[in-house]
């Protein structure tokens, strides 16, 4: 069974600064007052926890350990306050990294879905084809329900998702959520005041750009209110609707073809 994983760390100035391990060495250093202690305990050697501890130090551009070295005592660490304040911040931000993985794997644990599909989405057009929105409305069935989304510009969202999965999500009124949608999944459209389609979703927008590749073309609508959607469609296509920027178009998509995803439990 395929599992989503993902790891949480932190960056300065280009660098890493430290994730995991390194926050649960501080963590150590804070109970035990000492670094071989704290090394031991994590599973790192003494070298490498006091390379690590210089090198948050140097990062952080303030002392996060102090140490006394030699002493009758043979010496010790203390945390700052600062070191104190980095653990509790990042313990936050690692509890709700988690909560994200956990609901993508519920999104992509769907039958609906295609976790391989949703994959290549997510790293090519995630920023251009996740639209962000609030539930308006829910229209529950015995298998399926039919979920409206209010999105930006006042364009409005109708996906289909199975009722296990409105559970799931704890879809109701009034919570935020988004809807990941295939670029490959967007029809474009003239406007046409006579054409009558079964496809629920008809975005009004303008064409934003457009990229010519050998076989398909890459076209941004841009929809009322400012969010951008991505198509593919073949180079015929794209010839054959004659589209340029700034050319009025409509974005097609099926209610099927929308994955609604929340970013919370």
């Amino acid at each position: 069974m395929l599992s989503i994983k993902g790891t949480l760390g932190l960056e300065a100035n280009g660098r890493n600064f430290g994730g995991h391990d390194r926050i649960q060495l501080l963590m150590k250093i804070g109970e035990s007052g000492s670094i071989a202690a704290a090394a031991r305990e994590v599973g790192m050697s003494y070298k490498g926890a006091w390379e690590a501890v210089d090198a948050m130090n140097n990062l952080a551009g303030e002392p996060l350990v102090l140490r006394a070295v030699g002493g009758r005592s043979g010496g010790g660490a203390v945390l700052t306050p600062r070191a104190r304040q980095l653990i509790e911040v990042f313990q936050h931000m690692e509890a709700v990294h988690q909560q994200f993985l956990k609901q993508l794997s519920s999104i992509a644990d769907n039958p609906l879905s295609d976790i391989e599909l949703v994959r290549r989405f997510m790293m090519k057009t995630s920023a251009r084809n996740q639209l962000a929105g609030t539930v308006a409305a829910i229209n529950s069935g015995a298998v399926n329900d039919v979920i409206q989304l209010d999105i930006q510009g006042g364009q409005q969202l109708i996906a289909t998702v199975t009722h296990e999965s409105t559970h799931n999500l704890g879809l109701v009124p009034g919570k935020s959520a988004f809807a990941l949608i295939k670029a490959s999944s967007v029809i474009i459209g003239l406007p046409d005041d006579s054409m009558r389609l079964s496809a629920r979703n008809q975005l009004k927008g303008r064409v934003s750009y457009i990229k010519r590749g050998a076989v398909n073309a890459e076209i941004g609508v841009e929809l009322e209110g400012g969010n951008v959607i991505v198509s593919v469609i073949t180079n015929g296509s794209l010839d054959a609707l004659a589209l340029s920027e700034g050319t009025t178009v409509v974005a097609i998509v099926k209610a099927s073809s929308i994955i609604v995803g929340t970013f919370d439990v």
